[in-house]
């Protein structure tokens, strides 16, 4: 038997989901303990049982996850307008850092794979699929490359790299929190040793308030500046995309402009007739956070892991094992070695196994377990959303190159 959710139907259960990840988190102390995001926990119980159930013949569930995309883009939208152009460049140094790390990663990650591919006596575009192009590059690296390499001739292609791309979701959203969490404890870090973010302004005495106002109509204003940014971003993605014909995805569009359109806000004219209020906005930012990656995880087909090979398995696995010693003991002393370099890590190993929303996931779990990190929530998204995306997709198209000589 199918059954098959409409959109609400899936936004529904994605909520729940949510809830059940929460109660399980706080009933096994170890699950709190690791930092590992309840949309995480949730969706993976619900993936597993549609699993058994629909291996049993029993039952098969379709998820419309049309919604997704929204959540994406209203989840983005908030982290840019949590910063500011003031903020950007004092974490310039540290995001072009971090950037060349992340970058170096997608050279080690297809290195890697080839290697293993040989070692295994796998066709070396066959083991490509399972190295930056579904780590670095998720579904949508898997979906695009995969193409490409089966018309080289490599059958499954497309397959093989959506299944390790499902893999690498898992194991970052499984593996981020841990990390981070392994280094605060070793190193004793707190976030009160990190200086206070320059994007945190205090009103000035005289300035409006938005806890003054109906809290009714301080929801609505905060809706309107998000979805405005939501709106505007996409069109000059689009924009973007057109002119240049380098593909810029929706929600770097939209934190561009929110990052602009706050500081505006932040100006004095615009403060005396509307105070940000960040709270609202973070708050906003979870829960569009959450539905997303609750959707994203629930929808999960977890036989195509089931149904790697093999040595296809083992290379995703070494690719774990890798960007965990990685990002531990190397970017981490590169990064600033404190709390905020903490936070940043389990970001790393979110986005550097295949998506940004996992990444900011496992911060936002650290971050509410230990202390904000509010550098860290601004150089994960810009690099693991756009900037890695830059570096990656050339060093790939050079492997394939190379091994086809």
């Amino acid at each position: 038997m199918t059954f098959e959710f409409s959109d609400v139907g899936t936004l529904f259960i994605a909520i729940v989901l949510l809830f059940v990840g929460t109660a399980i988190i706080h009933k096994f102390e170890i699950l709190e303990r690791f930092a590992i995001p309840a949309p995480v926990i949730g969706g993976l119980l619900a993936a597993t049982i549609l699993f058994f159930t629909s291996e049993a013949g029993i039952l098969t569930v379709q998820f419309d996850t049309s919604l997704q995309g929204i959540m994406m883009l209203m989840f983005f939208s908030t982290v840019g307008l949590n910063a500011s152009l003031g903020f950007i460049k004092t974490g310039g140094k540290l995001l072009f850092i971090y950037w060349i790390f992340a970058s170096f990663l997608s050279i080690i990650q297809n290195t890697l794979s080839i290697s293993l591919s040989k070692v295994f006596g796998l066709e070396p575009l066959v083991g490509l699929m399972a190295g930056s192009i579904a780590m670095i590059g998720g579904h949508g690296g898997a979906t695009a490359f995969g193409e490409t390499i089966e018309g080289l001739g490599v059958d499954n292609a497309l397959t093989i790299g959506i299944a390790a791309a499902t893999f690498g979701l898992v194991a970052g959203g499984v593996m981020g929190g841990p990390v981070a969490r392994f280094l605060i404890k070793r190193h004793n870090l707190d976030p009160s040793d990190i200086a206070e973010a320059p994007d945190t302004i205090s009103l000035p005495k005289g300035h409006v308030s938005t806890r003054q106002i109906d809290p009714v109509q301080n929801v609505f204003i905060h809706l309107g500046l998000i979805t405005f940014v939501m709106f505007t971003g996409t069109l000059v993605a689009e924009w973007f995309s057109r002119t240049t014909d380098v593909i810029l995805p929706t929600y770097v569009g939209a934190m561009f402009v929110a990052v602009l359109l706050r500081s505006l806000l932040d100006r004095d004219f615009a403060r005396k007739r509307l105070a940000f209020d960040t709270n609202l906005n973070d708050g906003i930012g979870t829960i569009s956070l959450g539905i997303f990656l609750s959707m994203a995880v629930m929808s999960i087909q977890l036989g195509q892991i089931l149904d790697l090979a093999l040595p296809i398995l083992a290379i995703v696995f070494f690719q774990v094992v890798t960007i965990i010693l990685y990002s531990v003991f190397i970017v981490f002393r590169f990064i600033g070695k404190d709390y905020d370099a903490a936070v940043m890590i389990s970001g790393m190993v979110g986005h550097g196994l295949g998506a940004t929303p996992t990444a900011m996931a496992n911060m936002d779990a650290v971050s509410k377990k230990y202390g904000p990190s509010p550098t860290a929530f601004l150089i994960i998204p810009i690099v693991g959303a756009f900037l890695i995306d830059v570096v990656n997709i050339p060093v790939v198209v050079f492997f394939i190159n190379m091994v086809t000589g």
